[in-house]
């Protein structure tokens, strides 16, 4: 009975450990959401703005001729799989290897920590991967898709729909599709079409991918709160289980106790 007594008590202890410790952890998290959700946001301004000018000059019978444009079969491709830095955040980095298998015969490019380890490459920070590093990635895949080395890049990230749920997705990049919507505003750009969307596609890709890393920190920024918030209830539930089982085992050793010393007293 005593040694039940004190095996209770050490798990009582060790669950109580995990429950602070994930208090901690989901505090963390609360105070990181307010600044992502915030570069999310402008993030996801400066993308859609990027995208309006690309949209506008897709639709030029020119812009057709640009290496960007160019049509593809999709055989060659290349994906930026953004994850996370650390685990204990639910299904978030789960999600994204999921869908990163649907595509076997891609070459990947990861972005977080747990990406890297996964395809074995540098580790580089999904929360610290800045608009420089952004930018000289962009640049360096828009000149390898101009020499023709692949024929298609997407984004395989995490879309904030809100606190309680994040869905992978996959954004194909280049080439360029026409936008099919019609714009009403006549615009004039100089010195011409192909060359201000050249120009402009680096630009467009290092909004895209940036918006993609500032959505997907945020996602999962709320998804390790509620899996802290989870598991921290459930802690609880099991300390409060192990309180009673604890105090039941101390009461059954009390009463042997008394029992013991009245028929010691009795003989």
């Amino acid at each position: 009975m005593g040694a039940d007594i004190k095996a209770l008590r050490s798990r009582i202890k060790s669950v109580d450990s995990t429950l602070h410790l994930t208090k901690a952890m989901g505090l963390v998290a609360s105070s990181k959401i307010r600044k992502a959700n915030s570069a999310m946001v402008k993030s996801q301004d400066y993308a859609s703005a990027v995208q309006n000018i690309v949209d506008v000059l897709s639709r030029s019978s020119e812009c057709e001729k640009s290496p960007y444009m160019r049509a593809s079969d999709g055989s060659r491709t290349k994906i930026i799989v953004i994850a996370g830095d650390r685990g204990l955040a639910g299904g978030y980095n789960a999600n994204i290897f999921r869908l990163v298998k649907d595509y076997p015969d891609a070459e990947y490019i990861p972005i977080g920590k747990r990406a890297c380890e996964r395809f074995g490459e540098e580790i580089n920070s999904s929360e610290t991967f800045s608009y420089s590093d952004a930018k000289e990635l962009s640049d360096r895949l828009c000149k390898e898709f101009c020499e023709d080395k692949f024929d298609r890049l997407g984004i395989i990230s995490t879309k904030y729909v809100s606190m309680m749920t994040q869905e992978a997705q996959i954004s194909w990049v280049l080439p360029i599709k026409k936008a099919e919507t019609q714009n009403s505003v006549s615009v004039i750009f100089e010195p011409d079409e192909i060359s201000v969307l050249n120009t402009a596609v680096p630009e467009y890709v290092t909004g895209i991918l940036i918006a993609a890393l500032r959505e997907s920190f945020a996602s999962e920024v709320a998804a390790r709160r509620m899996a802290m918030d989870s598991a921290g209830k459930n802690a609880q539930q099991m300390i409060d289980s192990l309180q009673l089982e604890y105090n039941r085992a101390r009461q059954g050793a009390i009463t042997q106790e008394i029992t013991e010393i009245v028929a010691g007293s009795g003989t």
